[in-house]
């Protein structure tokens, strides 16, 4: 990124402010990408740890697939997912709260004895994988951010604040030549004036 400028003082005073800004700012969204660097670990082994439980229920209940075919596909299904929002790191953040079920109504004398145990089996697996989708979209988000927050910190450490300093060094020395240059005219035409001073008298 082109810093772009003037030499003179102005300019100077505004590269010297744009600097300072991005000087204090710096700690600042460091700690913000450490923070949600340690947030998605967090997510992820969550994710990995709820992953392995869904598929250690889905094997457990494999002996019973036979009895499946019996079951009603339509007799559950999911009516409402509550959610709230929350802040983490300043990422808004989907967290499930509830899943509600709408169950169809079934005889229980007429369906086998296990029909009881399998509605509850089916919403225990729906809430598991409701909860892994929720918990994989923390980890994408969170990533995200955490991805464009270290493009900023790379761009105020390796491009930015290198920028300004390499710009405000450029207008100082570029001033300083003038100011010596100034001066330097200034003794010549004093020198000058006093040579042809002597040679009036």
């Amino acid at each position: 990124m082109a810093i772009k400028y003037q030499y003179n003082k102005t300019s100077l005073n505004d590269l010297n402010k744009q600097l300072k800004v991005r000087e204090k700012a710096l700690p600042t969204i460091k700690s913000k990408e450490s923070a949600l660097r340690m947030e998605v670990k967090k997510a992820k082994d969550k994710a990995d740890e709820l992953n392995a439980k869904l598929r250690l229920k889905i094997n457990s209940y494999d002996q019973m697939s036979a009895l499946w075919v019996e079951f009603e596909p339509d007799l559950i299904a999911i009516d409402d997912v509550d959610i709230k929002i929350m802040k983490i790191a300043g990422v808004k953040i989907p967290v499930l709260e509830d899943v509600k079920f709408l169950l169809k109504p079934f005889n229980l004398f007429s369906k086998p004895l296990w029909y009881a145990e399998g509605v509850a089996i089916l919403k225990d697996l729906a809430y598991s994988g409701l909860e892994l989708e929720f918990i994989d979209e923390k980890a994408r988000l969170l990533d995200f951010t955490r991805k464009k927050t270290t493009q900023k910190v790379n761009l105020y450490e390796k491009v930015q604040i290198p920028g300004y300093k390499e710009a405000i060094l450029k207008i100082k020395r570029f001033i300083e030549d003038e100011e010596n240059l100034s001066k330097a005219a200034q003794k010549i035409v004093k020198d000058r004036h006093e040579k042809m001073e002597e040679k009036t008298k």
